[in-house]
């Protein structure tokens, strides 16, 4: 147990959310017969503790049959998500009654005659329809979010862009994760999508498995349909290192480095050509652009594998303008301000955290408690930074909200 006072507050938010989800279906049946109530009872325990036997079942095992186990998991997300939902106006009024009663020293107000619905009943079903929201999304990100691919269009102006690459159109994908899936027919039409944008040039931002470099090999015809005018160009993730496996039990630092190794040949195999702290240079009637790509470097507890000082001296001194693929977004604020002829910077590893709002008047995320730059677009003076949702997913099974991502920028002079 690597943080106990976490496991205490997170076992006992389940507990508190459980004990609210049943005081509401109670409130809702507390007109009804002594047998309908008994049975409401049974029925709300008995499939509580189905769900999260099963759920923790699966996410304990799932090396075998991981399709149907990561929807089991997913049902014990979503169940867990519409009971904290459940918890907080449950809770409000047990805390506004408590203030009350402190008040009034425990005095009762007198009832009120008549049929009308108690307060306490109503903020029950209301509480049942909140819950209901995120169960159902969740459920719906699972069935069809998950590879509801989304195609978002950028257009950037840079004053130092040359001439020859006003109108240059670039497509960035990230965070694959094809461990998760199970068939090839998602990455098969995500493919398709990618090449009817017929993109001049095409990044991936890392995050190629979830941890295993066998995990893409029967993709790899697939991804290797992906078409580009010019190379493509792909850099490492967090989860492509594997240093979320326990190798002491899988072959020690010799088995964690032969997988990386094999990693990279995959990448190669697809026909990508993978930046390890490096730059190319793309050039169009004379003019030149520079494209670095660094390992991953991440903040909070994230490794910090890559060298952007490596990968900036190699840019050729003749590009004005210059591109930098790095995974984690924390190296914008980490690194890359030191860099100030970085004009444009793409990144992943987010995902949106798989869950959230996405509206045009409207971002949120659990995710951006921990990421200042999370989702799109950030401007710090003449830099960018994008950061793309992801085109894959890894934990939850599916999206809500931060659909699967292929972004196309269209890059303007002026």
């Amino acid at each position: 147990m690597r943080n106990p006072s976490f496991l205490v507050f997170f076992f006992g938010l389940i507990a508190v959310a459980e004990w609210y989800g049943y005081q509401a279906f109670r409130t809702v049946f507390q007109s009804a017969d002594s047998g309908t109530r008994r049975l409401t009872a049974a029925l709300y325990w008995g499939i509580s503790v189905g769900i999260w036997v099963v759920g923790f079942w699966a996410l304990r095992n799932r090396h075998e049959h991981p399709s149907f186990k990561s929807y089991l998991g997913g049902l014990l997300l979503a169940v867990l998500a519409a009971k904290i939902v459940i918890l907080i106006p449950l809770l409000l009024e047990d805390l506004t009654r408590v203030a009350r009663w402190a008040l009034q020293l425990g005095s009762r107000p007198a009832g009120n005659a008549g049929t009308s619905i108690s307060r306490s009943e109503f903020l029950s079903k209301a509480a049942l329809v909140l819950g209901a929201v995120p169960f159902v999304s969740l459920l719906w990100g699972m069935a069809k979010g998950g590879t509801d691919y989304t195609v978002r269009r950028v257009t950037l102006r840079f004053p130092n862009l040359p001439a020859s690459f006003d109108g240059f159109k670039l497509l960035q994908i990230s965070d694959l994760h094809t461990g998760s899936f199970h068939s090839k027919e998602p990455l098969q039409r995500a493919v398709q999508l990618i090449n009817e944008q017929q993109a001049d040039q095409i990044f991936m931002t890392g995050d190629l498995v979830n941890n295993y470099a066998t995990e893409v090999e029967e993709h790899i015809d697939t991804l290797a349909g992906i078409q580009s005018k010019l190379p493509i160009y792909s850099i490492l993730g967090n989860h492509d290192y594997a240093d979320y496996v326990n190798w002491a039990e899988e072959g020690g630092p010799a088995a964690k480095a032969a997988n990386l190794a094999r990693i990279k040949q995959n990448h190669a195999k697809i026909g990508w050509n993978l930046l390890l702290d490096e730059a190319r240079t793309v050039e169009r009637n004379g003019e030149k652009i520079a494209i670095l790509g660094v390992q991953n470097w991440g903040a909070r507890g994230f490794a910090q594998y890559g060298n952007l000082a490596k990968a900036h001296a190699a840019a050729d001194p003749a590009a004005p303008f210059k591109i930098l693929l790095s995974h984690d977004p924390s190296h914008w604020d980490g690194q890359v301000h030191q860099y100030e002829d970085i004009d444009l910077m793409l990144a992943g590893h987010t995902h949106g955290m798989q869950f959230g709002v996405n509206l045009p008047f409207l971002k949120w995320s659990p995710v951006q408690y921990a990421y200042k730059q999370w989702a799109g677009l950030y401007q710090r003076g003449k830099q960018y930074l994008y950061v793309n949702a992801g085109l894959g997913f890894i934990g939850y099974h599916g999206r809500v909200g931060f659909l699967p991502e292929i972004t196309v920028f269209e890059l303007r002079r002026g």
